[in-house]
């Protein structure tokens, strides 16, 4: 070389690498070692024009080239941000993305840090008209390469499905996976019979998810199960030995745990109304004020009910009147509608939990009592009645309003509401433990 001639300035030259699956990966030369390779030679052979690889490594392994999702590749972008690389290798074009709106956001990168792109396998200059048209023509085969793929791909699965054979994802509970097909696990089997039965019983699923977090029952992922959880698996058609593609179901290579009698009882109830099993639900619980409600007489109103075709009429009665007992004067209703009354006594209620004087009663008597419950979370538990009381089941509400509620008096003028302060305490407690028992979790 002439000794007078000024050597090329210095580039520093980044390698990027990229397989989309894991497989291989774990060999001790790999694919991406592969790429690696090709690329510091073809630095080498550019070493006269002052090419010079870095030492970071940019490798994206298991990653697609349908986005930009990619650890390596933001890695890569925040460096050249920094001014930190003249110039990225790689191996193909498709390796840097599969996507032309993708590219065309790097290469505006690029242009923007004044960075060349280089692909070893494919010769072309991004900085010429001409190598743009050729860079897009071989990016636009690049994502078409990649949607015949995902087509084939879906037609490989819906085929799969066809024939029955489990295509991988989730492992519903009661089955695992032995060579790639589900098997039944014998005890979490009887555990999805036992919720199907139990269902069948209680004709409401918020009762039994309820029942089932009492009691601690965990899905396979180990947390405790909701309503949201209950509904899928009591539609989950895997438990009838089908497999289900797009909504169609077809009959699968393992083994059913639900029998179709059982099936078509459980999903018979789930064709009624929401609100029509509530009310079913409802009616089978006792009344909420039974006990606590009495006339200006002082006589008992006992819960009584009425049907008129499917519909059921719920009602308070003065044990006077029943028993046919003159009361004399001008006296309160003798009858009340159940709703009606329960509605206005959960008003009552709500209203005093929040009023300034109970919520410092609460305080002074939870730091009495030495309870784990913080003043901030007595308060918020206090507002937040309303919310906890839309999800309890009938037989939780009453156990909470005999806890709440000493007596009820009905008079001429309304409701009189007495209520146990000193059994506030103990039901702030229950609201708070189970909340902070999720965060726990």
């Amino acid at each position: 070389m002439d000794r007078t001639t000024r050597p090329a300035r210095r580039l520093r030259c980044a390698i990027y690498t990229r397989k989309s699956s894991e497989e291989g990966l774990d060999m001790e030369f790999n694919s991406l070692d592969a790429q690696r390779e090709a690329c510091e030679a073809y630095i080498a052979s550019q070493r006269s024009e002052g090419w010079v690889a870095t030492r970071d490594r940019y490798d994206d392994g298991g990653f697609s080239g349908g986005n930009l999702e990619r650890p390596g590749l933001k890695q890569l972008m925040a460096d050249i941000d920094d001014g930190l690389i003249d110039v990225v290798v790689v191996y193909k074009i498709d390796r840097l993305s599969r996507s032309l709106m993708d590219f065309s956001k790097l290469v505006e990168i690029f242009d923007r840090n004044g960075v060349t792109f280089v692909s070893v396998t494919q010769s072309f200059n991004t900085t010429t008209s001409m190598g743009r048209l050729t860079l897009n023509i071989l990016l636009s085969f690049a994502q078409f390469e990649r949607e015949v793929i995902g087509e084939r791909i879906r037609d490989k699965v819906a085929a799969s499905r066809k024939r029955g054979i489990w295509m991988g994802g989730y492992v519903p509970l009661g089955y695992d996976v032995q060579d790639r097909k589900l098997t039944v696990n014998d005890a979490e089997a009887a555990s999805v019979r036992r919720i199907f039965e139990r269902f069948v019983e209680l004709g409401s699923a918020t009762v039994l998810a309820r029942e089932l977090r009492r009691d601690g029952f965990r899905n396979k992922q180990g947390t405790l199960i909701d309503k949201g959880y209950l509904y899928r698996l009591l539609n989950n058609r895997v438990y009838r030995g089908e497999a289900v593609h797009k909504g169609k179901a077809y009959p699968g290579e393992h083994d059913a745990i639900i029998e179709n009698d059982l099936w078509d009882r459980a999903h018979a109830i789930m064709k009624e109304s929401p609100r029509k099993r509530a009310n079913n639900s409802r009616s089978q619980t006792p009344a909420l004020l039974k006990g606590l409600i009495f006339s200006d007489t002082g006589a008992a109103m006992t819960p009584t009910s009425t049907r008129k075709g499917a519909k059921l009429y719920r009602y308070y009665v003065s044990m006077d009147a029943i028993n046919n007992r003159e009361t004399g004067g001008e006296t309160a209703p003798m009858r009340l509608a159940a709703g009606m009354v329960e509605d206005a006594v959960v008003t009552e209620v709500r209203r005093i939990l929040q009023t300034p004087e109970v919520v410092t009663q609460v305080i002074a008597a939870l730091k009495v009592k030495k309870c784990a419950v913080s003043e901030a979370d007595a308060i918020a538990a206090l507002h937040e009645f309303s919310a906890l009381w839309a999800q309890l089941f009938p037989a939780e509400q009453a156990r909470i309003i005999q806890l709440l509620v000493r007596r009820v008096s009905v008079t001429a003028a309304g409701l009189e509401v007495d209520i146990r302060r000193e059994g506030i305490a103990g039901v702030v407690r229950e609201m708070v433990a189970p909340r902070n028992l999720e965060a726990a979790e």
